[in-house]
């Protein structure tokens, strides 16, 4: 038997999902007409799932955050804009090479994947150490890199989730500037700070190199 408060729900998610805030400000509006607590309403579209997926356990993590209207518009506006801000800055060319990305492809050009196809991390840092012209020497300078490849992943992922990752040369090249801050002095308190607050605002607090930039701010 459909669900018809179930099924308003997943049409405000499409509404939300458009990312544009006059529409997503009416299903906000439109949310608070319906009578049953968005909660209740999540269980019964996960235990749907469950019934109409038998077998399948992951059938039901699509219901989780189902009744968080507010933090998906928040995603949605901020998908939105980071698609604007892609368009506006790289045009048809937001998945393209950019320099940056050329620099560490050419830098780690003939090294082998290692171990589960990563590049060997001891290869990786040799070549990069070998071009000193554009290596960071600060803690300053480390996060400043961090940022420009984040920043190139979120607005890509915005458009394309499956496509934002990059080439794996950068990957490369971001583990091993995340990994300099556990050698790189800080200069200041101020810029160690800055370092420790990157890592508990970051998803990277439970990575090994973390407790070694950590030891590094205090030692």
């Amino acid at each position: 038997m459909p669900d018809k408060e179930v099924d308003a729900v997943l049409w405000l998610h499409s509404v939300i999902n458009t990312g544009q805030p006059a529409l997503i400000s009416r299903a906000m509006e439109a949310a608070k007409r319906i009578k049953t607590p968005l909660q209740d309403l999540e269980k019964r579209y996960r235990s749907h799932l469950t019934a109409t997926n038998p077998g399948n356990l992951f059938a039901a993590f699509s219901s989780f955050g189902f009744a968080d209207l507010g933090g998906l518009a928040k995603k949605a506006i901020e998908r939105s804009q980071r698609q604007a801000e892609g368009a506006a800055r790289f045009g048809d060319s937001l998945f393209d090479d950019t320099p940056a990305e050329a620099f560490c492809i050419d830098a780690l050009r003939g090294v082998e994947p290692g171990e589960f196809g990563f590049l060997v991390k001891e290869e990786v840092a040799e070549r990069f150490r070998g071009r000193p012209e554009l290596m960071p020497y600060t803690l300053a300078d480390c996060l400043q890199e961090l940022s420009y490849w984040n920043q190139l992943y979120w607005l890509r992922n915005a458009v394309d989730t499956y496509g934002s990752d990059g080439a794996p040369e950068a990957s490369a090249r971001e583990w091993f500037v995340f990994g300099l801050m556990a050698e790189i002095r800080p200069r200041r308190k101020e810029e160690a700070l800055a370092v420790f607050r990157y890592l508990m605002d970051s998803d990277r607090r439970d990575q090994v190199e973390t407790n070694a930039i950590l030891e590094n701010l205090i030692g």
